[in-house]
């Protein structure tokens, strides 16, 4: 049976093949009324759009790629359903990527995407390798980086700075009483490298400094290297008070390790986490966190190559930083 083609749902619509080809690639261009007929005949016939026609046509497809580190951390997984919120009902789809934490890895994949021709790319971070960045360069399409800040993004950049976040709850946890703040580090990706560095600042300024509270791992994320690790921190450093972690699950292990070993929160282990996922929140006592807004950030990374596709006008702001929250709570709260 011979497949239907635009020439057949215009006969069907009663309107000419460019009018449905405009229906199809841009909706808000045409009426509702006339969209409504296309679109029956479209059902009724079983007509199929020719992806790789409207790519030839436009010169891009509607695919928009997301390149994330990881599919499992549930950080990445807030910013596609972000995005997903903003593209669902319209022509664009997303392919996904993951790069395994590995700039390598990242490099390799993006030239396939490009051969897509797609209508953006977003990417995490800012640590491209230089070749990836002179691809993402070159790109005919508009590239958004997100989970960071920049002074030079490729082309936009939505997030929040690391280095301050981090300051910030390293801050809050000095003034509440606590000396002794070991930074416990997972994975070592660049953003929790900065996370590192803000910790590091505050503790440096205000004298409290020492290596030996630096306790790090290549090794993923998980509630299990949480408990793992404070006890190596224990054994270094048996006066320690207070633990900043790189994300929730390793805050989580750390204090199911304190309830174990009859280490009293806040009052002998202050703890904060990052992320605020969602499980912090509901142990006892409740786990201080810094909340990020990973949906808005992957919402606004979507709207705006939606919008750089519809020719709308843009900010003029090329570093979105949507900012972070510090959610103190009983963990880290010593005085009252």
């Amino acid at each position: 049976m011979r497949k239907p083609t635009l020439i057949d749902v215009g006969k069907e619509s009663g309107v000419s093949a460019i009018t449905v080809s405009r229906a199809l690639r841009d909706p808000d261009q045409v009426s509702i009324a006339l969209r409504k007929r296309v679109f029956a005949a479209i059902e009724k016939l079983g007509y199929v759009p020719d992806a790789a026609a409207a790519t030839l046509a436009s010169n891009r497809s509607s695919v928009i790629a997301v390149l994330v580190p990881s599919f499992s951390n549930y950080v990445f997984s807030d910013v596609l359903a972000g995005a997903s919120s903003v593209i669902e009902g319209t022509k664009y789809s997303v392919q996904i990527g993951n790069t395994g934490y590995s700039a390598l890895t990242e490099e390799a994949m993006i030239p396939k995407f490009l051969t897509l021709k797609p209508a953006g790319i977003i990417i995490a971070g800012v640590d491209q390798t230089q070749k990836s960045r002179k691809m993402l360069v070159a790109a005919d399409c508009p590239i958004v980086q997100i989970m960071d800040t920049s002074d030079d993004p490729i082309d936009v950049i939505v997030g929040f700075s690391n280095f301050q976040a981090a300051a910030e709850a390293v801050a809050h946890m000095i003034e509440q009483g606590f000396r002794r703040i070991a930074f416990v580090g997972t994975r070592m990706d660049p953003r929790t490298q900065q996370r590192m560095a803000g910790y590091r600042s505050v503790m440096e300024a205000h004298g409290l400094f020492d290596e030996a509270l630096l306790v790090t791992t290549p090794q993923k994320s998980s509630v299990e290297i949480g408990r793992h690790l404070l006890g190596s921190l224990l054994e270094a450093v048996p006066d320690c008070d207070g633990v900043f972690c790189n994300n929730d699950d390793v805050a989580v292990g750390i204090a199911l390790e304190c309830h174990r070993r009859n280490i009293r929160i806040p009052h002998d282990m202050g703890i904060c986490g990052f992320n605020d996922l969602g499980t912090t929140s509901q142990m006892q006592p409740a786990i201080t966190s810094v909340n990020t807004p990973r949906v808005e950030i992957g919402a606004r990374a979507a709207q705006y190559i939606l919008n750089r596709n519809t020719g709308l006008p843009q900010t003029e702001n090329q570093n979105i930083d949507l900012g972070f929250e510090l959610k103190v709570r009983a963990s880290t709260q010593r005085k009252t």
